[in-house]
């Protein structure tokens, strides 16, 4: 029994020798030394340099990992054109897989031909490491690092600065080749190398390049810069300095790819330093003024004249050539054009502009921002002509109401409060506009009223303006031109309108209040509370009655609904002391005097006038805005 215990035992060492039983009877005992010589990795094996030769896996794949693994850890420098970025190896989907590599460099058999083999082979054996990509992970980071690293392509330009021409290098385009990115970094990763990873990248010339740049400098920049050009202008000497020809000055590419310079010159031309000196010397065409004499028939009260004046054209076609020259040769003279007036009295006889056709006034309480508003409105709609069928709009004629327009701070109430508006007062020239609208008789296209009756103006006949939502609109159906004359003193506004009568007559009817609703009362307190007079509100309808011959041709009708003006009064230790001024914009209370510069307080508007026959005078909506008074 023990016998065939042993021999079943042996069978594992028996069967394979038997296939090399003549090998064994060569070298039996080089076999049984290459069997036992050495652990799972062969003499001689590395990985990166790194010997594991002769060890068991567990020890190979420590000492890779302890020789490797701050190697496999170290950020990834990558050079991408003239930047380079690093990044951890994490970051970018790469890791070293030391299980994988290590079985990569195990023995691969244990035949008596490899094992022997193996006693008699010379020579060292490396084994390439198993690099792991996270392709995701790695395509996601090299996007955001071509983002970062790329660069446009940027011609070379030159500016002016200060009096100087200062050059612009030129800048290759360098766009990251991302379909070959993660190849290279896959196959530089752990490499030892003296830089960084030179990825690959795509390169875009510049269509202005350092040869053109230079040219463009030497020929024209430098020169332009050397000195001031000098002028003459209606026989007086200008000088424009280097600093103010910088500023208007350009160089642009040409179809041809050359820096070519560019003068602003109507920049050049409204600038300060060159518009006071030939403004002295040249003068503006002046408009005929008609005026009405004593039997309201339109005269001319100044014929106007012509200007002299220097143009865009001529200014840049003198100057342009000078900036190349030196000394002397900077030196040039300016013509000047003569100028025509817009109207003249000749063109004001042909347009018919012979008559009043109508004119209104609204007086109002003195305050200085109401001077300077109104005065600022009227002097930009004082003689503006309207041709036959043309539409005149307040906001695109006067303008935003800002600072910079030659508008300040108004009083008006916006939900009950006073607060400051710029251009504050303005609807009072919308009011008297629109009363010479209506009694010319012409077409109003878009106008809104105050939502609460505002004393001084006539019930249903009066309008509000507010930037960007509600306009004054008209169109001159007259079939005659119509000339605009507009005078403002610190108390009072007229509006005329000159040119031919259509109608010989307009009038305008009024009826009673309807849908009279009285005012709340209110109590405020604190410094911001100030008093209001009440007055109710109701409905009116107002008439437009056309006159010819004496007889009615043409009728139209508006309404207009008014809200309630609530009585407000202010807790005694809230209430002004007696004998201070009333706030400006304020009302005072019911029986007393209302001081010099204030008003009935004008509440933030909304369009409420609509038309009772909408095709003889269609009145466009607005909606509900905060609007000047």
């Amino acid at each position: 029994m023990g016998r065939v215990a042993n021999w079943t035992s042996n069978r594992r060492i028996a069967l394979p020798l038997a296939g090399g039983a003549v090998v064994l009877g060569l070298g039996g005992g080089l076999y049984v030394t290459g069997l036992v010589a050495g652990g799972d990795i062969d003499q001689g094996t590395s990985v990166l340099g790194v010997d594991i030769g002769g060890m068991s896996r567990e020890q190979a794949q420590r000492k890779l990992t302890h020789a490797l693994g701050p190697a496999a850890a170290a950020p990834v420098a990558m050079k991408i054109g003239d930047r380079v970025e690093k990044a951890d190896p994490a970051a970018l989907g790469l890791s070293l897989d030391t299980t994988a590599t290590v079985d990569h460099a195990v023995r691969t058999g244990y035949g008596p031909a490899t094992v022997i083999g193996r006693l008699f082979a010379s020579g060292d054996r490396a084994v390439e490491p198993v690099i792991r990509m996270n392709e995701q992970t790695a395509r996601a980071a090299v996007d955001r690092i071509g983002a970062a690293a790329g660069q446009q392509a940027r011609d070379g330009a030159i500016t002016f600065e200060k009096g100087a021409a200062k050059a612009v290098a030129p800048q290759q385009g360098v766009t990251l080749v991302e379909g070959q990115a993660l190849d290279t970094l896959r196959t530089a990763y752990l490499r030892p190398a003296a830089g960084p990873v030179v990825m690959p990248v795509e390169r875009t010339q510049p269509r202005i390049g350092a040869e053109e740049t230079g040219r463009a400098m030497r020929q024209f920049a430098q020169p332009a810069m050397s000195g001031p050009v000098n002028l003459t202008v209606a026989g007086q000497r200008l000088s424009i300095g280097p600093g103010v020809l910088g500023e208007h000055l350009k160089m642009r590419p040409d179809a041809q790819g050359r820096l070519v310079p560019a003068l602003d010159s109507k920049g050049l031309l409204a600038d300060p330093a060159v518009a006071r000196p030939i403004g002295a010397v040249t003068s503006a065409p002046r408009d005929a003024v008609p005026r009405l004499d004593t039997d309201g028939r339109v005269v001319i009260g100044d014929p106007g004249r012509e200007g002299r004046q220097v143009t865009e054209a001529a200014l840049g076609k003198a100057v342009l050539p000078l900036l190349t020259r030196s000394g002397d040769a900077r030196s040039g003279e300016v013509a000047t054009v003569a100028v025509q007036p817009e109207l003249s009295a000749e063109e004001a006889r042909r347009l018919g502009i012979k008559e009043k056709v109508s004119s209104f006034t609204v007086e109002f309480p003195a305050a200085p921002y109401r001077t300077t508003n109104i005065g600022r409105a009227v002097q930009l709609i004082n003689g503006s002509v309207v041709m036959p069928g043309e539409e005149w709009s307040f906001n695109r004629t006067v303008g935003e109401r800002t600072p910079e327009n030659g508008f300040v701070d108004g009083i008006m109430i916006n939900d009950g409060q006073y607060v400051k508006s710029p251009g504050g007062g303005v609807s009072a020239v919308a009011t008297t506009m629109y009363n010479a609208v209506f009694f010319a008789g012409v077409k109003p296209v878009e106008h809104g009223a105050h939502s609460f009756y505002i004393e001084r103006y006539p019930e249903g006949r009066e309008a509000t303006v507010a930037w960007g939502t509600l306009d004054l609109r008209w169109v001159n159906d007259s079939g005659h031109p119509l000339y605009i004359q507009a005078r403002s003193t610190d108390t009072s506004l007229t509006i005329s309108l000159l040119g031919t009568k259509k109608y010989d007559e307009i009038r305008a009817t009024k009826g009673p209040r309807t849908n009279v609703t009285p005012p709340a009362k209110r109590t405020g307190s604190g410094p911001t509370c100030e008093v209001q007079t009440p007055l109710e509100g109701f409905d009116v309808a107002v008439g437009r009655v056309f006159v010819q011959g004496g007889k009615e041709v043409r009728h139209e009708e508006f309404k207009t609904h008014y809200t309630p003006r609530d009585e407000v009064t202010c807790t005694p230790e809230a209430s002004p002391t007696p004998g201070a001024p009333v706030a400006p914009g304020a009302s005072p209370t019911p029986g007393a005097s209302q001081a010099p510069g204030t008003q009935p307080a004008e509440r933030t508007p909304e369009p409420r006038q609509t038309p009772e026959t909408r095709p003889a005078a269609g009145i466009a909506q607005a909606a509900q805005a905060p609007r000047t008074p």
